[in-house]
């Protein structure tokens, strides 16, 4: 009878301590896994900023729901998440220095990052367009084909054939205003310089090099077609 109820002791302490053992685990992982992207704490740090830490709200550049009306300023309404995680971090290095951008990334949490992310990237961008009838031939010419004597690859070879762009990968840039997208490849081809300037883009080794074998006209062409894609 001892035996029998010492073995039941036993049997009962090692159930137990399986079960035990299953929740700390359980508790681990769940503690490990990380959060989720709040898409509505990103709107509302998007659309009211943070008075308290001197952070504007972003629609104040960028325009409601991501959409810019100010051709100096990127449209992010619909880019893809990862990516525009990707830039904020960015700028809080020395591969991404924007006097403005640099000081309120750096002032984001993680959380704060990847909230804003998931926001801009479930919103609907508005359409752009072409000003240009003399030049946008060229560029539908350099985003479909490339400059092949300059070693100018396709954008559309990577940035999708009606400039969507590939998630994690490459950004959208169908609708983007042209202002901008010349700015940036400017600040690309400048990143080439033995003394890059201020704001020069160090964060992509390959449209550093594609930026420096285009010439500016070549940027304003591509920029105009590009504005005009949806």
């Amino acid at each position: 009878m001892n035996r029998a109820f010492s073995s039941l002791v036993k049997s009962v302490l090692v159930a137990t301590l399986a079960v035990s053992g299953l929740a700390s685990a359980a508790e681990h992982a769940a503690a490990a896994a990380p959060a989720k992207a709040d898409a509505a704490k990103g709107a509302t740090l998007y659309d009211s900023g943070d008075a308290a830490r001197g952070i504007p709200a972003c629609a104040s550049c960028h325009g409601a729901n991501g959409n810019s009306t100010i051709a100096a300023n990127p449209k992010l309404a619909g880019q893809p998440e990862a990516y525009i995680y990707k830039q904020l971090v960015d700028f809080t290095t020395p591969n991404r220095v924007n006097p403005v951008m640099s000081t309120y990334a750096k002032a984001l949490s993680e959380d704060e990052k990847k909230n804003l992310a998931a926001y801009l990237s479930a919103q609907t961008q508005k359409p752009g367009a072409a000003k240009n009838k003399d030049i946008v031939e060229l560029g539908k010419k350099i985003y479909r084909g490339g400059i092949a004597a300059n070693g100018v690859a396709a954008c559309a070879s990577c940035h999708g054939a009606n400039g969507h762009g590939i998630p994690a990968l490459f950004p959208r840039l169908a609708g983007q205003h042209q202002d901008y997208t010349v700015a940036q490849l400017q600040s690309f081809k400048a990143s080439n310089s033995s003394t890059p300037p201020s704001g020069a883009r160090k964060n992509s080794v390959q449209m550093q090099t594609l930026a420096k074998r285009m010439t500016e006209d070549e940027m304003k062409a591509v920029a105009d077609y590009i504005a005009g894609l949806k």
